[in-house]
């Protein structure tokens, strides 16, 4: 995938600092154990943080019981046929506003609905295999969304007490995608991670 072939061209003392968000928190996931010497830090944006073994779906299936948006707006598409595993996912037009854009300006949701493609399925169904050697060994942090009605926070909560980060961060009044809903706070975070020493790994919050 691009993420992995720019990670492979990366120069012996170059290191990157990824950001995923939703779905891309498992994407990070696998950079971080696939190339843990180029990644300075890795930040999980309202994204699914799982552990060794698990799958998104896993994750998804704890997002459905706390989510009813989610639940009402997922659509399963069936490329090879009804009666083989679902081929991608994809949302309810009328309902991704309430879902994804809850808080976030009118123009920037007009502009991210037409962007809006279908996730592929087979990823979400792959076991992630995590060592502490590698994925271990990249620090963490997670930005929590606190209106997002996505990722729900009491799921994001979980997902952090399960696999502890080395910090965690809050943005306030937040929808599933604070690049729109509280962009001027996440780029301050951002900030602030980028400027933390690799070698600083506190497990505190911090409110925006």
């Amino acid at each position: 995938m691009p993420l992995t072939s720019f990670l492979e061209k990366l120069g012996d003392f170059e290191k990157v600092i990824l950001v995923g968000h939703d779905f891309g928190g498992a994407c990070i996931s696998y950079a971080m154990e696939a190339f843990p010497t180029k990644i300075n830090k890795a930040v999980f944006l309202s994204a699914y943080m799982m552990k060794n073994g698990q799958t998104t779906l896993d994750m998804f299936s704890q997002q459905e019981g706390a989510s009813n948006f989610m639940r009402e707006a997922q659509i399963f598409l069936y490329a090879n046929g009804k009666d083989k595993p679902p081929t991608a996912i994809e949302l309810e037009k009328s309902l991704i506003k309430d879902l994804l854009f809850n808080q976030s300006p009118g123009k920037d949701i007009a502009l991210a609905s037409v962007s809006l493609r279908p996730v592929p399925f087979a990823p979400v169904i792959e076991k992630l295999v995590l060592t502490k050697s590698n994925y271990g060994s990249v620090a963490r942090f997670y930005v929590e969304t606190t209106e997002d009605n996505a990722t729900p926070l009491p799921l994001q909560q979980s997902m952090c007490q399960s696999n502890p980060p080395d910090k965690i961060f809050r943005i306030k009044g937040s929808d599933h995608s604070p690049f729109f809903s509280k962009p001027q706070a996440l780029h301050k975070i951002l900030l602030e991670i980028a400027r933390i020493p690799s070698t600083q790994r506190e497990q505190t919050n911090s409110d925006q």
